[in-house]
């Protein structure tokens, strides 16, 4: 069977998971180059277009410990993205959780929702990095369809990906 493409897919109303490449380099919480958001752009104006919500995985950094944390949220590239695309993404700071949950439910047709920095989960036993089933499978339950535009990404068996 061949891969499937975004603009292959019928889109209207589903709930589209993107995993993105949003590991773009920081200075002081400030995106010191947007290159990696700058790409990610049409795959997610051609899903907006088509009515889908879509609702984005990366990672930023190598988050190791607790204390780093704070230093690698995604909130920065929240802002960036409403920014470049003209439209408020919503930011959900966690990556599971009833929070996460509601938030993706109550998404409209054309809504771009960030989840947190999947990273954030191999603080406790690397369940991204280590391809955690469960995580896996938690994250494939909140969406309709899987977008994989993290190309760069691709070869790694992350939760997020696999």
């Amino acid at each position: 069977m061949a891969k499937k493409i975004v603009t292959d897919l019928e889109l209207k109303g589903k709930t589209v998971l993107v995993r993105a490449d949003f590991n773009v380099p920081m200075k002081d919480g400030e995106i010191t180059d947007d290159n990696r958001i700058v790409q990610a752009l049409p795959t997610n104006k051609y899903i907006i277009e088509q009515g889908g919500k879509v609702v984005l995985f990366s990672h930023l950094g190598k988050v190791k410990e607790e204390s780093d944390k704070a230093a690698l949220t995604l909130k920065p590239v929240a802002n960036a993205l409403t920014e470049k695309l003209g439209e408020e993404v919503t930011f959900v700071p966690e990556t599971r959780g009833e929070t996460l949950e509601q938030s993706v439910k109550d998404l409209n047709e054309g809504d771009v929702l960030l989840v947190e920095n999947t990273r954030f989960e191999d603080v406790d036993g690397k369940k991204e990095s280590k391809n955690d089933p469960e995580l896996g499978k938690y994250w494939a339950s909140l969406g309709d369809v899987f977008v994989n535009d993290a190309f760069g990404t691709a070869h790694r068996e992350h939760a997020s990906h696999v």
